[in-house]
């Protein structure tokens, strides 16, 4: 049985304790107790939660897990002496070790991601890169194993976290079928990026949404301002006019975005070879989709889908 310590400190986000449920639904389905779980803290006893609400806790002194999860705060308070003494320490008796959202500052302050990779929230990556310059921080990743230290994004990111400790630990079924079961995608990878191409452009109007829909499911097709414009029932003039207003970019640049997220998400997801990956996405060929990478992400398609693959649990 695989035992899990997950740590909490005054001012925690409630939301961190979703991770729990993967655990807990790994021994219900597989009908044996795989996880035993509870929450612990410096002291014990009650902790008190960002939304107010407390949980029991038991304290973690002198105690070994096979696998420690730190769960993140609002606001990035700093960590008690105690806890940092006793994270430090962990790597010689946890075989894992992980943080949630903006936990990872705290394994930061205590010296565990010195020259590693690591992730947190989009909003705070550039803050984590500059506070501890000696991370590679990779802001655009759902989660990173690095080793025994493995970090994830926001909150919500955690449940992606715990369903890839449990497709590490017992196999992909037992993943699949929480993931069904909390009707969850299964499992976003964790080279996944954290954001979404249709969000970021945050179009106001019907007719500008209904051509980025269009183009978001038609990747493969063709998809000319013309074709979009037609699409939103505009002139070719009007549409490349209220598009740039409502996006802030042209109907071409965004349907670039589109496609390097689609590119992006095939290679995390399965094996297709880059020609394939760049016909299915509207690229066409490799030359171009790795021009868009390139301008995207500062690497090659290649690059990306090694990386990719080298977060695959296995």
């Amino acid at each position: 049985m695989i035992t899990v310590g997950l740590v909490v400190y005054p001012e925690f986000q409630t939301l961190g304790l979703g991770l729990l449920t993967v655990f807990e639904y790994a021994n219900i389905l597989s009908g044996h107790e795989k996880y035993s779980f509870e929450m612990v803290s410096v002291g014990g006893g009650p902790i008190k939660s960002s939304a107010g609400a407390e949980i029991n806790t038991t304290s973690f002194v002198g105690r070994s897990f096979d696998t420690l999860i730190l769960i993140g705060d609002n606001h990035r308070a700093p960590a008690s002496p105690e806890l940092l003494t006793y994270l430090s320490a962990a790597p010689n008796h946890c075989r894992r070790i992980a943080a949630v959202c903006t936990g990872a500052f705290i394994l930061a302050a205590a010296g565990l991601l010195d020259g590693k990779r690591a992730t947190t929230h989009w909003q705070y990556t550039d803050d984590l890169g500059r506070e501890y310059p000696t991370l590679n921080v990779d802001g655009d990743r759902i989660f990173v194993i690095d080793g025994q230290i493995w970090t994830s994004a926001g909150m919500s990111a955690g449940i992606d976290l715990a369903l890839a400790l449990v497709e590490k630990d017992f196999g992909s079924e037992l993943a699949k079928m929480i993931s069904r079961k909390l009707v969850l995608y299964h499992r976003r990878a964790g080279g996944q990026s954290q954001f979404s191409a249709l969000l970021e452009f945050d179009a106001k109007s019907d007719r500008v949404q209904s051509a980025l829909s269009y183009a978001r499911n038609n990747l493969g097709s063709d998809l000319s301002i013309e074709v979009l414009a037609n699409e939103a029932r505009l002139s070719a003039r009007q549409f490349s006019r209220v598009f740039r207003a409502e996006t802030g970019q042209s109907p071409a640049k965004a349907v670039e975005r589109l496609r390097v997220e689609a590119a992006r998400l095939m290679m995390e997801t399965t094996r297709h070879p880059i020609d394939i990956i760049a016909r299915e996405t509207g690229f066409g060929d490799r030359d171009r989709m790795r021009q868009s990478f390139l301008r995207a992400f500062g690497k090659s398609p290649q690059t990306i889908q090694r990386l990719s693959q080298s977060d695959e649990i296995i």
